[in-house]
């Protein structure tokens, strides 16, 4: 395996690059909570933890796999501060930030500062079709925090699509840093370098590899919750050059991977994490249980994965 010192020259510009996972929220059974169901922080510090043990760069709270629209505003701050609290100075804490109005993502940005987040994660306007003017001003008002942005272009679940000539319009707003990019189209990363300077995050776990081949300098990720060392793994054999390498590993990952960019991905990564002994929990409203269909794929995608890792031990010992 490459070590961390091993990656390629081209650092990222921000301090908003390397693995960052978008953290999976646990939940305790408890008939006083929204839906029966108490967010577990104490599992929650474990998970943040584990994570920043087998070698993540940091977190990121309250996305969608984090289920921050589920989530009681108590609640959604608690669990900033846990996750700095957990990572401490071993990495970063990227906050989600996403909200209807900017009104409503600057309060959440602001209330990150005061807690110790390293950065925000920032879809445009939710809830919404923002015309590019409200985008701009939505990007333009957060900004105002002061706190690194990573924009999140999510046309899936926004209907809005931060497309490449929106995002050099974007990058030119002071504090706006990076976009995790998740349309699924890899030839944006090439033409976003051509129109602007921002750092460019991976954001669908299946298509990592071809981003970051042309020149992704992060991943913002969903299965590293299940697969965190070999997660970090991939990312730092392509930075290092070690393509052949990478793209074996990755090769074998990818099927499960792709439930990242389905609907069910926040119940599929759950599954996921406890096909290999971590807890995953249920999901609150409007996520209810796998299908059994799905939760039929999602167990033979992963489990070809945790056979093939399984059968790499003895080379790595």
């Amino acid at each position: 395996m490459t070590t961390r010192k091993d990656t390629h020259d081209m650092e990222p510009r921000s301090p908003l690059g390397g693995v960052i996972v978008a953290t999976a929220l646990p939940y305790k059974e408890d008939p006083s909570a929204p839906a029966g169901l108490a967010v577990d922080y104490d599992r929650f510090a474990e998970h943040c933890d584990w994570l920043m043990a087998n070698g993540c760069d940091g977190v990121g709270p309250n996305g969608s796999l984090g289920e921050y629209s589920s989530l009681t505003d108590e609640e959604r701050r608690r669990v900033i501060r846990v996750a700095v609290e957990a990572v401490g100075e071993r990495g970063i804490v990227v906050a989600g930030v996403h909200g209807p109005g900017w009104h409503q993502a600057k309060h959440w940005a602001e209330l990150a500062a005061e807690d110790g987040a390293t950065g925000v994660l920032a879809l445009p306007p939710t809830m919404y079709r923002a015309s590019r003017s409200q985008v701009v001003e939505h990007y333009e008002r957060i900004a105002e925090v002061g706190l690194p942005i990573m924009a999140y272009n999510n046309p899936i679940d926004t209907k809005v699509d931060l497309v490449p000539d929106l995002v050099a319009e974007l990058a030119q707003i002071e504090h706006v840093d990076a976009i995790k990019e998740f349309s699924g189209d890899v030839r944006r990363a090439f033409e976003i370098s051509e129109l602007c300077d921002i750092d460019i995050i991976a954001g669908a776990d299946d298509v990592v590899f071809e981003l970051l081949l042309d020149g992704a300098v992060g991943w913002f990720a969903g299965f590293p919750n299940a697969f965190p060392a070999e997660s970090v793994e991939i990312h730092d054999l392509v930075r290092s050059g070690r393509i052949d390498e990478a793209r074996e590993l990755y090769r074998n990952l990818v099927a499960i991977f792709r439930w990242d960019s389905r609907t069910e991905f926040v119940q599929a990564i759950k599954l996921s994490m406890e096909m290999v002994g971590r807890y995953g929990g249920p999901c609150r409203p409007p996520r209810g249980p796998l299908t059994p269909e799905h939760e039929t794929g999602v167990r033979a995608d992963m489990q070809r994965a945790i056979d093939f890792l399984a059968s790499r031990q003895p080379a790595l010992a």
